[in-house]
């Protein structure tokens, strides 16, 4: 509880199809609170943490403060939160390793780093074929997502709503600081096991392998789904592939988590549903898996 700061407050307007149409959002509490002071204190905690995630609705000197854990070698994920904010990763791009832009994010993100205006995006017209909106989404995408990638990013990955994510990375990318400081949970035990021999290992390409400098892009589908409500889809993505990362998950199959999560999301009326089934994560994180394309190398 802080006193004289009203607690954060967002009012979204849907569109019919229950997609995000305009927002509006109040997070002084955030800004006011978590200021780079108040980070310092945890220097110690985040710097033996397995990853860090940061909100850009923290302000752009405290985004600045939490980067600093970066020299302990931290891995960092950047959440853009909005196209506004999203900017917010200027003054930090070189200590982010990985970032989950959707579209329009990304492309205000590498404007930022960039000239503005020089990466634009087009939203393509009603298309009833998923294989012909994947490739006009990577055709427009791809120079955003590579110019990001020449900025120091490790990992990029671009949530797509109902076409998916686009991963792109550089083949050698190593993601975690060290695998032995995650926490392998019953949960994440329950989803290893049924997750086995469904990873990147079975696909050709070694990610973690030294001495390539090649980029990779694959696309892992979204299925289908009953909608319900769509607020809270971007978290779920998100929140599922850091814990399944965090618990032993390689990054493919902690994506496909994310997605199955994001699934469930949209199929309750709850931002967050109560409860998650392992089994049926699972299940929906390997049909995913088993869908997945991989779509370009250089």
């Amino acid at each position: 509880m802080v006193p004289d700061v009203t607690t954060p407050v967002v009012s979204n307007v849907f569109d019919g199809n229950g997609e995000l149409f305009a927002g509006v959002a109040s997070v002084q509490a955030v800004e006011t609170f978590l200021t780079p002071s108040w980070i310092y204190q945890f220097y110690r905690r985040i710097s033996t943490a397995p990853l860090l995630m940061l909100d850009a609705n923290l302000s752009p000197e405290s985004l600045q403060a939490a980067c600093k854990t970066y020299e302990s070698g931290v891995p960092v994920l950047f959440e853009p939160v909005s196209v506004v904010k999203s900017s917010r990763i200027a003054p930090i791009a070189e200590h982010i390793t990985c970032t989950s832009p959707n579209e329009i994010e990304l492309i205000a993100m590498a404007n930022a780093l960039s000239t503005p205006g020089k990466y634009n995006f087009v939203k393509l017209e009603q298309c009833n074929n998923k294989a012909e909106s994947v490739d006009y989404l990577f055709e427009m995408l791809s120079p955003a997502m590579f110019f990001l990638l020449e900025k120091g990013i490790k990992l990029l990955l671009v949530t797509l709503g109902s076409n998916g994510v686009f991963i792109c990375c550089r083949e050698h990318v190593n993601f975690m600081k060290d695998q032995k400081s995650c926490k392998v949970t019953p949960f994440s035990t329950r989803l290893l096991e049924k997750l086995e021999g469904c990873s990147l290992s079975s696909m050709p390409v070694n990610l973690s392998r030294e001495g390539s400098s090649r980029t990779r892009v694959f696309h892992l589908p979204a299925t289908s789904a009953s909608v319900a409500s769509l607020t809270g889809a971007g978290d779920c993505l998100v929140g599922g592939f850091l814990s399944s990362l965090c618990g032993g998950l390689d990054i493919m199959q902690s994506v496909a988590v994310g997605i199955a999560v994001a699934k469930a999301s949209v199929e309750s009326e709850a931002n967050i549903p109560a409860n998650f089934s392992a089994a049926s994560i699972a299940d929906e994180a390997r049909r995913t898996l088993l869908s997945a394309r991989h779509i370009w190398c250089q």
